[in-house]
């Protein structure tokens, strides 16, 4: 298969590759080009962004957590009727071992382009490039993007030694300019939706990286490794009837694979959105309810406020339906809500304890997860893969003990040797963002648990 197909990766973190990736996005589109993001870990923000610049959704390929077969196998299903696909890296280039860019890059044979932040460095910046480009021999570094070029004499003096000493091409060289910004806050980014893209800025940084950077070098067809095509369909993605999942969508409740949501409907499910935020009651008809991570405690009055709708999926839990939570969906099911300001603000009160927010990074990191006993999405011994991101955590001090305590245990024993997700009744919450693309069988099992 011949494609045009490039990563866009970085020395570190904060070198501005989300920003230029999204700029290199939207100069695509302006030419008429179809383009299919992709990024690589487990980011929820950043994919929300390609998608506004695109207009089509943005996919996660993680190494760790979906595993290689299953990478590559989304990579060639998305990217077989567009013009171009681009993969924004996480991180520096080699970050995160067999989990980073350079090794997603080598698994799908993707030329990578490298952002370098030049700011505080003239020379020296030859040299981390000279150091990028050897250090992984099987990598294909294709090109250079010199990013916050403070002058033309700045950029003199990073040419001259790139030529002496580097075999990498330079293709572009950005202007330190604050002529595209992006809000931040505590858990990164602000998310797409949310209209953190000012159109006009947009324009004006497509501008410059048509001015700046040499876009048709990055459009140079490469070979990409053949892929054996799946042989028939599988017995539980075939057509089945559908079963109503209801599924909070709305600022406060963001972080979702988009992937799991094509994995849930390939089983036969049907999602339902609904707003914590905004409804006063829930959908009919629905099998379980489903609240994703994101940003309650940004919402804290206004989700304690809609005292209707709390009490209607209490009504719901009380009559046995279930109920899962993801991180910030967790926080929600949970008794209270204690946020940065210490404000304590009432939540639905499946589980019970309160979430604190904490002003440093409570949790971050891959988890393994071994089911301790039959839940929502497995049997005991079963395995399951995610990844945990949050500043706040529980306030109870039994939080983590096997033993039953005020009618919670947990099922999750997490590959550090912690144990998590808590269930009461029917109901399942846990820090960790579950991905579903490794371990199909979940889902599955999720299937005969509401239906039989």
């Amino acid at each position: 298969m011949r494609a045009r197909a490039f990563a866009i990766g970085a020395t570190s973190s904060g070198a501005g590759k989300t920003i230029l990736t999204l700029g290199i996005l939207a100069a695509l589109v302006r030419r008429g080009l179809r383009v299919q993001p992709f990024k690589c870990g487990p980011d929820f923000i950043d994919p929300s962004l390609h998608q506004v610049v695109t207009g089509v959704s943005s996919y996660n390929l993680d190494l760790r957590m979906m595993g290689p077969e299953q990478c590559r196998s989304l990579f060639f299903e998305k990217a077989e009727t567009v013009d171009v696909v681009v993969l924004e890296g996480v991180m520096g280039l080699f970050d995160g071992g067999p989990a980073s860019t350079a090794e997603l890059a080598k698994l799908l044979g993707l030329p990578v382009y490298l952002v370098i932040d030049a700011r505080s460095c003239a020379e020296s910046a030859a040299a981390v490039l000279k150091g990028f480009e050897t250090f992984d021999g099987d990598l294909h570094v294709a090109g250079a993007i010199f990013n916050r070029i403070g002058s033309d004499r700045h950029r003199e003096l990073i040419e001259r030694s790139v030529l002496q000493h580097c075999r990498t091409p330079v293709i572009g060289w950005m202007p330190r300019d604050d002529v595209f910004h992006l809000a931040q806050r505590h858990l990164g980014l602000h998310m797409g939706e949310e209209q953190s893209l000012d159109e006009e800025g947009v324009a004006r940084f497509v501008t410059v990286v048509e001015q700046r950077l040499a876009v048709e070098r990055l459009l140079v067809p490469v070979a990409l490794p053949e892929m054996e095509q799946p042989k028939g369909q599988p017995a539980s993605a075939r057509k089945r009837r559908l079963v109503k999942i209801g599924v909070a969508e709305d600022r406060a409740f963001c972080f979702y694979y988009r992937q799991n949501f094509e994995l849930l409907e390939k089983m036969g499910f049907a999602l339902v959105p609904f707003s914590p935020l905004q409804d006063r009651g829930l959908p009919s008809d629905l099998a379980m309810l489903y609240f994703g991570g994101g940003y309650p405690e940004l919402y804290g009055a206004q989700l304690a406020a809609n005292q209707s709708f709390r009490a209607a999926v209490r009504r719901l839990f009380d009559h046995g339906l279930p109920i899962y939570g993801e991180c910030g969906g967790f926080m929600y099911l949970c008794r209270q809500l204690i946020d940065h300001q210490g404000q304590h603000h009432d939540m639905v009160g499946i589980f019970p304890f309160a979430t604190v927010m904490g002003r440093r990074l409570r949790r971050l990191g891959y988890r393994d997860v071994t089911l301790t006993r039959t839940a929502l999405f497995g049997r005991t011994g079963d395995r399951l893969y995610g990844h945990e991101f949050h500043y706040s955590d529980l306030d109870d001090a039994g939080a983590g003990q096997e033993v039953v305590v005020d009618g919670w245990e947990t099922c999750y024993r997490l590959d550090n040797n912690s144990l998590e997700g808590y269930t009461v009744g029917a109901a399942l919450g846990s820090y960790v963002h579950l991905h579903f693309a490794n371990t199909p069988e979940a889902l599955d099992h999720l299937r005969q648990q509401l239906v039989g």
